[in-house]
């Protein structure tokens, strides 16, 4: 099979069987970092729906693991009178939507997408999504650019270039790359985008995406499993380990201006954070609670510092055209 299509199988079941997250799972996510990413978003979510005139508008999230960011955004916003028409999660594990009715109960399930109303303005958040829908890989060989296949040899699965052309798959800007690379593309990712991008400009809204990743087109395997909080072979145990791969940010744009949207960023997660005040918020509750000062900067850091989350992870916005440019993506001078 195509390692996009093994990706798919083995996410699908991974995710289905299994709570992946915190300390006795295979990763931690921003929003079980710390309360103060989530109000965060809740904080840019409030200021962009004043700033378009207090619309109605309903709460939407992509893959929202525990319920922890929506539940920590929802309270934030709810100080600014930003409350939400309806709350609904895009999610497929059973498991983890368990885990997000006990937090949001009053919050609709949906399968994917296409099942989300469309009555009123989406405002979307999409942290670590796109990461881990499938990727396709291409590979260089002597006789031109092959789709990857994931195959069985002496009982173990390796990946290996497969017999059928594939240059036209491959952006023209990377086929000049020599034997041997690796080009990778995501038409699930950018599938979704446009049909959110499409969504927005027929309706109004905004889209929040937080992911690692990096502003294509670039060459490279990205691909990478992650068990037990350390990295692990992605084609060792199929179903068993968490599969992410990085996003190009380039291609998610170039999908929402496609869809009639347009895009503010990227910019660092760190940077966005610290724009949107994440330091204020650390300052008044470390002053609420002196004996967590030192816990609170910690996840701080975590969050914000170059070493940490701060410069792999991205934000990006994607928003109506008919309103307002998202905070945290421009500076006073000029677009970031």
């Amino acid at each position: 099979m195509t390692v996009a299509d093994y990706m798919a199988a083995a996410n699908a079941h991974y995710y289905a069987t299994r709570d992946p997250l915190g300390a006795a799972g295979d990763f931690t996510t921003a929003p079980e970092i710390s309360q103060m990413f989530g109000e965060m978003v809740g904080i840019w979510i409030a200021d962009l729906w004043l700033r378009a005139g207090r619309p109605a508008f309903s709460y939407v999230e992509l893959g929202p693991g525990r319920g922890t960011l929506a539940s920590d955004a929802l309270r934030a916003m709810a100080r600014f009178g930003a409350v939400p028409q309806g709350i609904h999660l895009v999610e497929t594990s059973p498991m983890l939507r368990a885990a997000q009715a006990a937090r949001l109960p009053a919050a609709v399930h949906h399968g994917d997408i296409t099942g989300l109303p469309d009555d009123v303005a989406p405002l979307i958040v999409a942290n670590e999504f796109f990461d881990a829908l499938p990727i396709h890989q291409y590979v260089r060989t002597c006789d031109g650019w092959r789709e990857r296949i994931v195959v069985r040899d002496r009982g173990a699965l390796v990946p290996k270039a497969g017999s059928i052309p594939a240059d036209e798959a491959v952006p023209a800007a990377l086929r000049h790359h020599g034997e041997g690379t690796v080009v990778e593309t995501a038409p699930a990712a950018a599938a979704i985008m446009q049909s959110c991008a499409f969504r927005l400009a027929r309706r109004g809204g905004a889209m929040l995406v937080i992911d690692y990743g990096y502003s294509g087109p670039a060459a490279g395997d990205t691909l990478q499993a992650v068990k037990n909080h350390r990295f692990a072979n992605p084609f060792a145990q199929p179903g068993e380990v968490d599969l992410t791969a990085h996003v190009d940010f380039s291609a998610l744009a170039f999908a929402a201006l496609g869809g009639g949207a347009l895009v503010a960023g990227p910019v660092s997660q760190g940077e966005w954070l610290r724009r949107l005040g994440i330091d204020a918020r650390m300052k008044a509750l470390a002053a609420a609670a002196p004996d967590r000062a030192d816990e609170l900067a910690g996840q701080r850091d975590r969050l914000v510092e170059p070493d940490a989350m701060g410069e792999l992870f991205r934000a990006m916005a994607i928003h109506a055209p008919t309103w307002p440019v998202p905070e945290g993506f421009a500076h006073p001078g000029g677009p970031s």
